[in-house]
């Protein structure tokens, strides 16, 4: 049997990475249905790539030269972020929030995420605190919020996922 730390580090995998993947394809819909261009991570792993180089604040990051493999970079570290929020989830709540999961902790979380772009991603890559430099910052702002909204659904649906994975024998009810 495995030990605490490596079911807490196989739940946040599973539920991270599904919660990604239903943020992914919610841009997706976003873009077929709203015309809403989806984001670029090779901008968050040229981003990435820059900071070992000691640069960390960009103006803007479209405008730093790319680097080589920076779609890849920011494709894993999209990924790894899921991941994370999903261990600050269990964390918080325990294993006991997959054997019974609930929206409330996962919508918190979920929408607790929007600090990483607002206050750290957006200032580094130029668009200002919270897209405040960007041409439209409110439906910036609302964009970044939904999105982490469904990220937060996201985790409560594949917390459910990790549930019937992990516990076979329990029903959904």
């Amino acid at each position: 049997m495995a030990d605490h730390t490596t079911t807490m580090l196989i739940h946040a995998t599973v539920i991270g990475t599904g919660a990604t993947l239903v943020m992914d394809a919610w841009a997706m819909l976003r873009k077929r249905l709203l015309g809403v261009p989806a984001l670029n991570y090779g901008m968050v792993g040229r981003w990435l790539a820059w900071l070992p180089r000691g640069r960390f604040h960009h103006q803007p990051i479209a405008a730093t030269p790319s680097v080589r493999g920076e779609q890849a970079i920011g494709w894993i570290a999209h990924y790894l972020t899921g991941i994370a929020f999903a261990g600050i989830l269990l964390g918080l709540w325990g294993l006991d929030w997959v054997r019974q999961p609930t929206l409330a902790p996962a919508l918190i979380v979920g929408i607790g995420s929007v600090a990483a772009p607002f206050l750290l991603m957006q200032p580094a890559m130029g668009a200002g605190i919270a897209a405040s430099r960007t041409p439209r910052p409110n439906l910036a702002r609302l964009h970044s919020l939904v999105t982490h909204a469904v990220f937060g659904v996201g985790m409560y649906a594949a917390g459910w996922a990790a549930r019937l994975i992990a516990y076979p024998g329990w029903s959904l009810a």
